[in-house]
This record gives structure tokens, sequence and C-alpha cells, in this order.
């Protein structure tokens, strides 16, 4: 009956209007990644930031891996302050927040104009940003989820990682631009600055679109039946929820390696380790992620069929198996046959994301459902995701061995496996019965809808 009355009341126009306002959230998000980790801006960044001894390839990576410090801080804010006060408020000013922050890295003077006072600023905004997105994909993805027809969760719920391959594109392309626009001169003196100044335009737009919407159907329906804590309810989320929340850290970790490792860390692997052309590097991800975005929505649709756990256990035994044949394929000095193991394990990742968005929101209760996922989601982020470019970078020219992201990933699949089983199939469950699935018996929640 939830599902049926959710489905009459929310027209379809209205669905779409909270899935791109949605999505602009991490599309600029992404964008952020996507030109902090290109060849070309990456060394201009750990260049006229950090100038002296050192990699600047890795000095920008480090200063991406900062933010991640302060994710969890953010998603407890955020996370039980959206359960509180409603998902559309928070996120009108985490997307200000992320935006804002990458628009003025742009703005500020380098280290020799500067001083010691220049990159402690770019970290300050790192911090800022960091704690601000904590609060973001959380409450972007229950935003779709909790707008979104049961029966279309999956389809609708793609679009949110959609917005992640959109922002990063987006972000290499811009990049591209740029380099192919300017001598290596102009990037390093002073156009390096250009794509950060288009985060600012992206976070607008975001926000125009989220102040037009009103919040989600099952926001409302919490609030007019009064269970709706009237404080944010950080304690019922951690004691309550502890134990699905550590199985979303679980897949989390596998999730944040394989994205970051793919779309991070392997820009810099493909040009320091591989020693491909910048451009050409940045064409490949390019193409790839292309792929990638024609994939995620027929994908998000066929999990609305057959659930979301086949799909997730096939990515997390496919890194397992696939990891060190397709990193082989890579270092084969080939440039045919590094597409074709870049795009396998990009393939593998495309699995995933097709339906965390509409996963990991059902995973909890209405009551504490932002919170929850964004205290889970963080917590792994930060102690996986962020980092993965910086220790796999380390990794990789400290031991001389270049076979250490597939080593980390297949690790991450290992453990990735076991919470996938745990997890209760809700491909078919409406968001106002998800509570229900878990107080009832093994069995019971999984054939509701």
């Amino acid at each position: 009956m939830a599902e049926a009355t959710q489905e009459t009341e929310i027209d379809q126009r209205t669905v779409k209007r909270a899935v791109i306002a949605s999505a602009m959230g991490n599309a600029t998000e992404w964008y952020d990644y996507g030109v902090f980790t290109s060849g070309a801006i990456a060394t201009s960044i750990g260049t006229v930031f950090f100038p002296g001894e050192g990699n600047a390839v890795l000095k920008s990576l480090a200063l991406v891996a900062i933010g991640f410090v302060v994710r969890p801080f953010g998603g407890a804010f955020f996370g039980p302050l959206g359960d509180k006060i409603g998902r559309q408020k928070v996120l009108a000013i985490t997307i200000l927040l992320m935006s804002g922050c990458t628009f003025l890295v742009g703005c500020i003077p380098t280290y020799a104009a500067m001083g010691i006072g220049a990159p402690v600023l770019v970290l300050l905004l790192r911090l800022v940003q960091g704690f601000s997105t904590g609060g973001e994909y959380g409450g972007a993805a229950t935003f779709i989820a909790e707008y979104a027809p049961t029966k279309r969760r999956g389809f609708f719920g793609s679009f949110l990682e959609m917005g992640t391959l959109f922002g990063y594109v987006l972000g290499n392309v811009v990049v591209l631009a740029v380099t192919l626009s300017f001598s290596s001169a102009q990037v390093d003196s002073w156009a390096w600055r250009i794509p950060f100044f288009v985060a600012l335009p992206l976070g607008l737009i975001g926000l125009y679109l989220r102040s037009k919407l009103e919040d989600t159907p099952e926001f409302r329906r919490m609030e007019k039946a009064g269970e709706k804590s009237e404080k944010a309810p950080l304690k019922e989320t951690l004691t309550r929820n502890w134990r699905m929340i550590l199985n979303l850290i679980g897949i989390v970790l596998l999730l944040n390696i394989a994205d970051y490792m793919l779309l991070t860390t392997m820009p810099t692997y493909f040009t320091d380790t591989l020693k491909i052309n910048d451009n050409t590097s940045t064409v490949i991800i390019i193409g790839v992620e292309i792929v990638q975005i024609a994939l995620i929505a027929p994908l998000g649709a066929l999990s609305d069929r057959i659930g979301r756990k086949p799909l997730l256990l096939t990515a997390a035994i496919g890194y397992l198996v696939l990891s060190y044949p397709c990193i082989k394929l890579m270092q084969s000095g080939s440039l045919a046959l590094l597409i074709v193991g870049f795009g396998v394990v990009a393939l593998l990742l495309v699995l995933m994301l097709a339906v965390i968005g509409s996963t990991f929101p059902a995973m909890f209760p209405t009551r504490v459902r932002y919170g929850s996922f964004a205290i889970g989601y963080n917590v792994s982020t930060s102690l996986f995701g962020g980092t993965c470019g910086v220790i796999v970078t380390a990794l990789v020219q400290g031991t001389g061995n270049e076979d250490w992201p597939a080593f980390y990933l297949m690790i991450a699949a290992a453990i990735a496996i076991v919470p996938i089983l745990r997890i209760p199939e809700t491909s078919k469950v409406p968001m106002s019965r998800i509570e229900e699935l878990h107080t009832a018996p093994a069995g019971v929640g999984t054939a509701a809808g």
C-alpha cells in the first residue's frame, strides 16, 4: 500500500528533477577529484603550493587525501542533521560549500607570492570541502531513493553515480582543453586555475535545482506521523544500527578502493609508472568512463528485476579473480592491451556503481537513514578510499613492485564478499517498509513489495 501511495503521489517529472538535483552534487564532488588528480594539474598544484624536494604529483594526491580525514566528522554532523531538519536543507548547504571551496583554490596566491600562507589556505579549503562532502553523498542517495518508485529505484538510483562519472569526465575534459590550449609554462604559471573556476557554476546550478524541490515524500510522511526525532539522532543511529553500518563499511571498502584506484590513482600510475603521455592517459580514461556512463542506467534497471546482490557479488568476485591479470595487461607495453585491462576493471566497477544508490539507503530505516548511511560510508571512504592514491603510489615507488594496484583490489574484494552476502535483498521492498524488513524473521522481508 505504501508503495502504491508513493507512486501515485509523485509524478515522473518531479522524480526526474529530484534525481538530477541529487546527481549534481556528486558531479561537483568528482569534478574536483578529476581536476586535482589529472597529471598536468596535479604536477602544477604540487609545484606552486609545495615547492622543494619530493614528487609533485604525490603532494597533490596528499592534498586530496587530507580532505578525507574530516569526512567522517562531516557525515556525523550533516547526516543526523538531515534526519532531523530534512534532506533538502542540508543538501543545499553541502553543495554550496563543496563548489565554493574548489573555486577558491583557484583564487589562492602561490607559495612564491604568499609564502607559507598559501599551502595553509589550500589545506584549510580541502578540510572544509572534505567536511561538507561527508554530508553530501549519503543525503543525495537518500534523496533519490526516497523519491523513486520502488519498482524503478535501481534505475533512478544509478543516476547518482552517473553524476560521479559525468563530473570526473568533465574535470578531465576541462583539464585536457587547458593543457592543449596553453603551453606547459603557462599552465604552471596561471592556467592551472581555470578548471577550479568552473566548479562554482556547477555548484550554483545544483543549488538552484535543489532549492526548487520539496523534501522527500518519505521524510514528509515521517514528519506527519510524528516519528521524526526532535534532536539529531546520533546516539540512536550508532546504538541500533551498528551491525548494518559495519556491513556498509565493508562493502564501501571495495567500492571506494576500486573507484579511487581507477579514477584518481590510475591517471598518475599511467603517467609516472607506465610512462604514458599525460594527454593519452586522459583520453583513455575519458573514453572508458563514457562507456561506463552508457552502461550504468541499464544495469540499474537490471537490478530492479534480478536484485542488487547479484551485481555486487559479481563485481567482488571479479575483482578477486581478474585484478592481477588486468594489471599485467596494462603493463604489457601494448596500448590496446592496456585499454582492455583497464576496461575490464572499469566494467566491474560500474556493476557496483549502478546499484549502490539504491542499495545503501535501503539498508536503514527512514528515521536514521541519512545519518547511518553518511557515518558508515564516510568512515570507510576516509580510511580506505581517500588514502588509496597515496598508499598505492607510495607502495609502487617504495618497493618497485608495479603490481600493488592489483593486490590492493584483491584484498578489498575478499573482505567485501562477506558483508555483501550478509545484507538483505531490498530491490522490491518500499522505503517505508525497510524497518519491517530488519525486524521480520529471515526471508519475510525479501518478499515484500
